[in-house]
């Protein structure tokens, strides 16, 4: 697929996942079930999701020179992943995400950066030639803001797509907003980003033209169970995700950015590439842990 090359730059973290029958209160201690040791963070969960279902995919991230930066680095090549840029950091550990998952299949989470507090601007303005030879740039917002901030002078400058999904939940500046290909927030990025909480397909309109207006070219709100809102200048809709059982809903934002991705790389048409990602990651949510749960092609019904 080397027509289609995605390049995802972002986080990669351990996760440590323990399963409850609910979620603790502050200050509360319960007593927990099961416990697993996943591989995760937001930038790696996207990147193996895109690869698994066929895209060429470069990932950029930092690891620390640790036990986890280093089954990080297999697990990814495993996925036939291109790691060339991928940097073992002595300074800094790997990071970790802490997560409690309830019966209900929600789930709190508390990230330590480690290495990834180091992917800055400079790492990112060193990938001139990864640029030029990518098709669509996929991140996120575990990583340093001026690293993102330098993604968009990049792809500006090699006039490529760039795909923010702002996770963790935080504002953006209108020079990041302004010409930006594509934003991919849930519900509570949307509320941060434009002051409304999407709980209707007209609030989901009057959000999506807030970011519209401060120059997105495209906006696509996830709605977890409900499914995905698209937006652009021209027209928007909802399209409805496919009722599963949920056991873990940890990365099913990731496996549906992943998805959308490499179908955005194929050329395909809005619709068909949001039923494809809201496929996946109706898929991943019937699977515990992050990675994981990413499904492959041949596990979808429907192709990309």
């Amino acid at each position: 697929m080397e027509s289609h090359k995605i390049l995802v730059i972002g986080s990669a973290n351990t996760d440590m996942v323990v399963k409850t029958s609910r979620l603790p209160k502050p200050g509360e201690t319960i007593l927990g079930g099961d416990f697993f040791l996943f591989p995760g963070g937001k930038g790696a969960n996207q990147a193996v999701a895109c690869a698994r279902l066929g895209g060429a995919v470069t990932f950029v991230c930092n690891l620390g020179n640790d036990v986890f930066g280093k089954e990080a680095l297999e697990g990814f090549k495993k996925d036939k992943i291109d790691t060339s840029f991928i940097t073992l950091d002595d300074s800094q550990p790997s990071g970790v995400a802490v997560i409690t998952v309830n019966e209900n299949a929600e789930n709190t989470i508390v990230v330590a950066p480690g290495a990834n507090g180091t992917l800055n601007a400079e790492k990112v303005l060193q990938l001139a030639s990864v640029f030029e030879q990518t098709e669509i740039i996929l991140t996120q917002l575990e990583t340093p803001i001026e690293a993102t901030e330098a993604m968009v002078k990049m792809t500006k400058k090699y006039k490529k797509r760039l795909i923010i999904n702002p996770a963790p939940a935080r504002e953006l500046s209108l020079e990041i907003l302004d010409g930006l290909f594509l934003i991919t927030p849930n519900e509570t990025e949307t509320e941060l980003l434009t002051g409304i909480y999407p709980n209707s397909p007209e609030k989901c309109l009057e959000a999506s033209t807030i970011l519209l207006k401060k120059g997105v070219d495209h906006v696509i709100i996830t709605l977890g169970k409900e499914g995905a809102f698209y937006a652009s200048k021209n027209e928007n809709f909802l399209i409805k995700s496919e009722p599963v059982k949920a056991i873990d809903t940890t990365a099913a934002g990731d496996v549906f950015n992943g998805a959308l991705t490499l179908s955005l790389a194929q050329n395909k048409p809005w619709k068909d590439a949001i039923l494809f990602a809201n496929k996946a990651a109706a898929i991943s949510v019937t699977k515990m842990g992050a990675q994981s749960s990413a499904p492959y092609l041949k596990d979808l019904t429907i192709q990309p």
